[in-house]
């Protein structure tokens, strides 16, 4: 069986150079994901220009084409967000959008092209809402045809009312380490099972 690929949307709020929390748990989260002969790439989306909607393309320069290019020639694809006012970063609720458009997309045997491609999350933040977050976002992705992995969250939630971000906390926590190979090994596996035995035409 081919190598596995992974896409990791980092849905940061800052663009590239800047330092992204976002970007360094999507990093750690793929590379626990070679181990399991999995290669990938990260996207900031803020970067690419992704335009309003709910079309798969905007016209007029709109960069979430390449994007979802990307997308589907992945077999896992990681939504990477940050934490504001306990909800998903207004990058991370243009990417569901976006992905509305698969609803209406569908391969000869009537199933999303998503099917068969695992989704994953990553949440970093200082407040409490990891759980909030991955809630609206898993909803969101198994409506447009992602399946979810046993575990198939990792975050980190820093003190309240501190400072502190992820990318700045070292060593890193032990707990969202072991989370993130958990989650690596869970999606790796999922993602070969479905490879080898499609979901049913609808």
């Amino acid at each position: 069986m081919s190598e596995l690929s992974a896409l990791v949307l980092n849905c940061s709020l800052k663009p590239a150079p800047t330092a992204s929390s976002s970007e360094t748990l999507g990093q750690e989260l793929l590379d626990a994901l070679a181990e399991h002969d999995v290669r990938g790439e990260q996207v900031r989306v803020v970067d690419e220009r992704v335009s309003f909607g709910v079309q798969t393309d905007e016209g007029d320069g709109d960069g979430w084409p390449s994007i979802r290019r990307r997308m589907l020639d992945s077999d896992i694809v990681v939504i990477a967000t940050p934490i504001w006012l306990g909800q998903p970063s207004s990058v991370c609720k243009v990417v569901l959008e976006r992905l509305d458009a698969e609803l209406s997309e569908t391969d000869d045997e009537g199933r999303m092209l998503t099917y068969g491609k695992v989704g994953c999350l990553a949440v970093v933040g200082n407040e409490d809402g990891a759980h909030h977050v991955t809630a609206e976002v898993y909803q969101a992705m198994s409506d447009v045809g992602f399946t979810i992995p046993a575990n198939g969250v990792t975050y980190w939630v820093g003190e309240a009312m501190q400072p502190t971000d992820y990318a700045d906390v070292d060593p890193r926590p032990q707990k969202t380490a072991q989370t993130t190979k958990t989650l690596a090994a869970n999606a790796a596996h999922l993602a070969r099972l479905l490879r080898s035995s499609s979901y049913p035409a609808a």
